[in-house]
């Protein structure tokens, strides 16, 4: 069994626009396991990817756990219209209404890269409903960090070129820079150059099949893709809450899974190290494991993350 073969849910919107998801369910019914009802699990994917990305979790998951996964707007299945200020309080907004309106009980919230962004935030704005945060490799920054930095390479000093700007002028503004973005967004997209993305980000590639590639081409070929990407690129951060007043507002118990070789996440030990001196200091009931993997655990090591998640959810 695969996450493909998950069942859709029934149509759903948020903002007026369509949102995908999927969602599957234990076999025996939880009287027969469990003295109370265990919480349900939400999954949230990481930029560029879906719920396909939960492909390896979600049937091991759902053994136990009535488990949902949700395309965030913008991403996979979901709409994609030019309109809206992308970042993290958008998503924040749409995990929480997704967790008040579809699942209506106390739920666990799963997040990779800027989904554990959102993943958290939604966390701790939730309170009650909230039944415990899993970050796997989670984006976000710290109110005391500073993003000045001089880029070191030709891809961040165009990152910042792009998203800052550095003319005023109405042509540059509306064609040079959109053009640019036109072209990096057509190569992004391509088959190979998403694989060969994939095989730097997995530390082992053994994952990185033609599934896990079509699965993000996929919907970068839909309409309003492009203007999503251009809003992503130039918004320079997710724009919400600084992780640390984050864990300060969050009241659920919190499992941080680290692919702990991440090439995505710069310093990525002193980012770690972070995570787990502020969750201490929010005096958090936090529980860290290191996994041998890149950016995206759960695709690359399945196992060993659905492992850590199962003992975590039965504590």
């Amino acid at each position: 069994m695969t996450a493909f073969d998950a069942k859709p849910n029934a149509p759903w919107k948020y903002l007026g626009h369509d949102v995908y998801s999927v969602s599957s369910t234990p076999a025996n019914t939880f009287a027969d396991t469990y003295q109370k009802e265990p919480p349900a699990v939400l999954l949230v994917h990481g930029f560029g990817a879906s719920t396909d990305h939960w492909r390896y979790n979600i049937p091991v998951l759902a053994k136990s756990y009535e488990v949902h996964a949700i395309d965030l707007l913008g991403f996979g299945r979901s709409a994609k219209p030019s309109e809206l200020n992308y970042g993290g309080d958008l998503w924040k907004e749409q995990v929480v209404a997704y967790v008040n309106e579809r699942i209506s009980r106390p739920t666990v919230i799963v997040g990779n890269s800027l989904g554990g962004y959102a993943a958290l935030a939604a966390g701790a704005a939730l309170e009650s409903q909230s039944a415990g945060v899993v970050l796997l490799n989670a984006a976000g920054y710290f109110s005391d960090e500073k993003f000045s930095a001089k880029p070191k390479n030709f891809n961040s000093k165009l990152r910042q070129i792009i998203g800052s700007g550095l003319s005023r002028d109405l042509l540059v503004k509306w064609f040079v820079y959109p053009l640019v973005q036109r072209l990096i967004f057509e190569n992004l997209r391509r088959p190979g150059v998403i694989r060969s993305t994939l095989q730097q980000v997995y530390i082992d590639p053994t994952n990185v099949d033609d599934d896990l590639v079509e699965s993000i081409r996929r919907p970068s070929l839909d309409p309003g893709a492009f203007q999503v990407f251009r809003k992503v690129f130039q918004a320079r951060g997710l724009q919400g809450k600084p992780i640390d007043q984050l864990f300060n507002e969050l009241k659920a118990p919190l499992l941080l899974l680290w692919g702990d070789s991440d090439p995505w996440l710069r310093d990525a030990k002193a980012k770690q190290e972070k995570f787990r001196s502020f969750a201490k200091k929010a005096s958090l009931e936090f529980k860290e494991v290191l996994l041998k993997a890149g950016h995206c655990p759960h695709d690359e090591v399945p196992d060993k993350v659905n492992e850590e998640m199962l003992i975590w959810l039965q504590d």
